[in-house]
């Protein structure tokens, strides 16, 4: 048996066809980097209703209650939340895009939990998990400064 000596000008040629072709079959993402979504979505906050944080605790949303903003969608529980988050998408969203809030404020982002959560002065705010919301939790005032701070030049 032969071996044939590796054709790099082959495999380069081959791959200037199957790239194109392959990222134009992907799926579509975010419209948005400022607002988390995981790869190849543009669901936010993995589906949970943004309104519904405001009520104490968060829930589902579903397909049928759903509205696009900035290039994302957001699901809701109910067609009421739906109602209150179109009246004023600005007073539901979470801060920082739904990244995680104490990666933020270290200068950097990281997927936010859904379900690690807490409201601070009527705004929303996510983090990685539970573990590094109780790190987040230690200095709210400071780390929320620090995530404001921070925030705009984070996606740069």
């Amino acid at each position: 048996m032969t071996s044939r000596p590796f054709n790099l000008r082959a495999l380069a040629a081959a791959l200037a066809i199957v790239l194109p072709v392959a990222a134009a079959a992907s799926p579509a993402v975010a419209a948005s980097p400022e607002i988390y979504t995981p790869p190849f979505s543009k669901l936010a906050l993995e589906g949970y209703d943004p309104v519904a944080y405001f009520a104490g605790a968060p829930a589902r949303g579903e397909a049928k209650f759903s509205t696009t903003h900035k290039g994302v969608q957001y699901r809701f529980s109910s067609a009421q939340n739906l109602a209150r988050f179109q009246a004023n998408p600005d007073a539901y969203l979470p801060q920082y895009g739904g990244y995680c809030a104490w990666a933020v404020a270290g200068g950097y982002t990281a997927k936010g939990d859904p379900l690690a959560w807490k409201i601070v002065n009527g705004k929303l705010y996510l983090n990685y998990d539970a573990k590094v919301q109780q790190r987040w939790a230690a200095d709210i005032p400071g780390n929320i400064a620090k995530g404001d701070h921070n925030w705009p030049q984070v996606l740069k």
